[in-house]
């Protein structure tokens, strides 16, 4: 009999892509999800996941699922993620991003003190500390989500050291896919490029911050590398090498021919108020130890992201 996995937020980018590794390893999964969820257009990857109906920030169903179903891994994925948007609700983005991970910690360590525990960390920890950023890099969260995300990575490595469970921190520089939501800039421009119309215009905060950025199905299979180990750590995952926002503009239109300069309107109202300029990995500790390097170059990426959205524009127009 396979493994059996649990995956929260199993409906967003990253639970799809991982779902479906797991799945052709041959694990049971399971995920949980929210019937409000904002990924609803994710559902049709998740037809071999067993789905449980539940919300991070009830502690009861939590202790009740995990006691339940004793999962050899459990992968958190599940937070208030849109870093823009942490700075308008900062005290539910601390509930949903950060003192959850304590709930769940609390309830394997009752209930399936052997379950494996992978916390979806993040690049945003290091702030403005200038790049490249790996393991031992000081971390200055600028947003009140990374703030959040620091305190759920400072508990994962607590009950690591004082309960001996299995955890990992999986601090992952920017990956996208055509799976990303829309609230995120890379989806943001692929979708724009092509669905507009010649009067569009896309509004846009800064042009001039990089990220290192890569693509999502790679890095899901990272998270899974870090628990099939002998001993728990935490790892960065990156490709090492940054592209501005600009960078992303012109590739996304040079795929259809536009140049972006026509398109593009700079609006205070997605500046944020404190942002974060250059994030890239030194992810030479995951090359050497989980074998894991990335396949996929930026340009490739941007590609891949168009032309999904362009075949889903024009199926949206043949049936019309």
């Amino acid at each position: 009999m396979g493994k059996r996995a649990l995956i929260t937020g199993v409906d967003g980018q990253d639970g799809t892509y991982l779902s479906e590794l797991l799945l052709s390893k041959g694990y049971e999964v399971h995920g949980l999800i929210r019937r409000s969820s904002n990924h609803k257009e994710n559902h049709k990857y998740l037809k071999d996941v067993v789905l449980h109906y539940g919300d991070i920030c009830t502690e009861n169903h939590l202790c009740y699922l995990i006691n339940d179903l004793k999962p050899d891994e459990l992968y958190n994925l599940a937070a208030q993620s849109d870093v823009a948007v942490s700075f308008q609700i900062p005290e539910y983005t601390g509930e949903a991003t950060g003192l959850s991970v304590t709930r769940i910690l609390e309830a394997i360590r009752y209930f399936s003190p052997n379950t494996k525990f992978y916390q979806a960390s993040t690049s945003e920890l290091f702030g403005n500390i200038p790049g490249p950023q790996n393991e031992d890099t000081r971390m200055i969260p600028s947003s009140p989500y990374a703030a959040a995300k620091h305190y759920a990575y400072e508990m994962t490595r607590i009950y690591r050291w004082s309960y001996g469970i299995f955890t990992c921190n999986g601090i992952l520089m920017n990956h996208e896919s055509p799976r990303r939501g829309l609230n995120f800039v890379t989806r943001k421009v692929t979708h724009f490029v092509a669905n507009m119309k010649p009067m569009d215009r896309l509004h846009l905060g800064s042009l001039d911050a990089k990220r290192d950025w890569g693509y999502a199905p790679e890095y899901c299979e990272s998270m899974w590398l870090m628990l099939q180990q002998e001993k728990p750590d935490d790892y960065v995952i990156g490709t090492g090498e940054t592209h501005t926002i600009r960078e992303l503009l012109f590739e996304a239109f040079s795929q259809v021919g536009l140049d972006c300069h026509d398109y593009v309107e700079i609006d205070q109202k997605f500046v944020r108020p404190l942002d974060v300029f250059e994030l890239r990995a030194d992810a030479s500790k995951a090359r050497k130890i989980l074998n894991w390097k990335p396949k996929v170059t930026f340009k490739e990426l941007i590609r891949i992201m168009v032309q999904s959205d362009l075949m889903e524009a024009q199926k949206f127009v043949t049936n019309k």
